[in-house]
């Protein structure tokens, strides 16, 4: 099974190295020297980590065979491939990898359907479930104990207990009111039938 771990960022310095946006929980573990990952573009690739660092609260990684600023640049926005056995677990048990929590369920406890996992986006403070609702809209949902109660891979689901505010549909309707009301300016921002 393929999962995509990184994308990489712009060029860093003049040696070849460049910032990485990490997507995997594990990057010590997908992301170190030696690691040999596909690509995507698959022209790009394979690449081969040849070393890595943090610099700045930032992943830097140089690969194999990129020496200089010029061939680090041509890499950006490649997305970096593991292939993960799929009966591979995390260590800790109340730990998952994304493919495991892509396209859960979500509910809150009384089974309301609040969308489904479409991304998980791993900040440096904590991970977030992008989540995609019936009406297309996303909502993104801390990947924290007092939010996410309960993951059920057997049923397919993660169940919720969401704070006031975080997916309430008043929000909802106070952004499609502005949006409407964005609409009905002109594009130099004076409202219709104002103006010159």
């Amino acid at each position: 099974m393929q999962l995509v771990v990184a994308r990489i960022g712009r060029a860093h310095g003049i040696k070849g190295e460049v910032t990485v946006e990490v997507r995997t929980d594990e990057p010590e573990l997908r992301l170190g020297p030696g690691a040999v990952l596909a690509t995507d573009p698959a022209a790009t690739g394979p690449l081969t980590i040849e070393s890595g660092r943090v610099h700045s609260g930032r992943l830097l990684l140089r690969f194999e065979g990129v020496r200089d600023r010029t061939g680090a640049e041509a890499l950006r926005n490649t997305l970096l491939i593991a292939e993960v056995d799929p009966a591979e677990l995390p260590e800790e048990e109340d730990e998952f990898y994304d493919h495991q929590l892509i396209d859960l369920d979500v509910v809150l406890a009384d089974g309301t359907e609040i969308g489904r996992i479409t991304e998980i986006s791993h900040l440096p403070s904590q991970d977030l479930f992008i989540v995609e609702r019936p009406d297309g809209s996303e909502v993104m949902i801390p990947f924290v104990e007092e939010i996410v109660t309960a993951i059920d891979l057997e049923e397919q689901r993660a169940v919720i207990d969401p704070p006031p505010g975080l997916i309430d549909e008043s929000e909802a309707v106070v952004a499609s009111s502005r949006d409407e009301e964005q609409a009905g300016e002109q594009a130099d921002g004076t409202p219709k039938g104002e103006g010159s």
